[in-house]
């Protein structure tokens, strides 16, 4: 369990994530240096969950779902860095994106993490 710290909830690391995480349609779709970068993020999962801002709520409105998120859904915002190291093994930059963390209401009333999308890489900014 981990707390996001803009709103105080609680959510939760469930057993469907890992198949969800690895093999939902939004991952399906993802190609090259994306599918990568899911899966580097998935290391900082607890992170990814404490820095969460802008939480909303949507109703659930698939019958796929009907059971494990019969309360709905909420969405939040969150960011990682991937350092980018270079030929000597040092840190050279890092690379920033945004992504939407997708939350399931389940009926025993906990809040739990199915998956991450929309992973948006951030333009960089030049030093100097």
């Amino acid at each position: 369990m981990y707390t996001i710290a803009d709103d105080g909830e609680k959510i939760y690391i469930g057993k469907d994530l890992p198949d969800e995480y690895s093999n939902s349609r939004y991952t399906a779709k993802l190609r090259g240096a994306l599918a990568k970068t899911k899966a580097n993020a998935s290391q900082s999962i607890p992170e990814l969950i404490e820095i969460s801002t802008n939480g909303i709520y949507s109703k659930n409105f698939e019958s796929k779902h009907s059971i494990d998120a019969k309360y709905g859904w909420y969405r939040y915002d969150s960011r990682f860095a991937l350092a980018i190291y270079n030929n000597d093994g040092e840190i050279d930059k890092y690379n920033y994106f945004k992504v939407r963390m997708i939350i399931r209401c389940d009926a025993d009333g906990k809040k739990y993490l199915y998956d991450i999308i929309n992973i948006k890489k951030e333009p960089s900014t030049p030093l100097g």
